[in-house]
């Protein structure tokens, strides 16, 4: 049977390239990270670094990162292990918990963003970081 290709757009094709980015993606910025972090564990470290408190309700966290709330939960879970997150509860809502920086959290996160830049910029050179916030805000991230 002969193999047939079909025309797509240039917007199709650039959804499939940006997929298989998506999974390609991780391997390479978590390459060289310290402390074994990979590339979700940065993520969190990085929202919760961004934050002006230094820490988010787990459910932001989840929203940031993509994830749902029992998915941001088994991601946590090791690092709340090691000392580079903490729980926090609410003083206001019992329902409501918060991920923070622990201060092995923040150590780490400092160590990390030298390399976290450095492999950005490899990935995607400065001149083009526009173009994929163009994008990236195109689709309400």
């Amino acid at each position: 049977m002969k193999d047939q290709q079909t025309k797509c757009s240039k917007s199709l094709l650039a959804i499939v390239d940006l997929a298989r980015l998506g999974a390609l993606l991780p391997r390479r910025f978590e390459s060289g990270l310290p402390g074994g972090l990979g590339f979700n564990d940065f993520m969190i470290l990085f929202h919760l670094h961004q934050s002006s408190s230094g820490k988010l309700r787990r459910l932001d966290l989840a929203e940031k990162l993509g994830l749902t709330a029992s998915g941001i939960t088994r991601l946590v879970a090791p690092l709340e292990k090691l000392g580079i997150v903490r729980r926090e509860e609410s003083e206001h809502d019992g329902h409501v918990v918060y991920v923070a920086l622990a201060r092995g959290g923040k150590r780490l996160f400092a160590e990390a963003i030298e390399t976290a830049e450095h492999n950005s910029e490899k990935i995607i050179p400065r001149e083009r970081a526009d173009a994929y916030q163009e994008l990236a805000s195109n689709i309400g991230l």
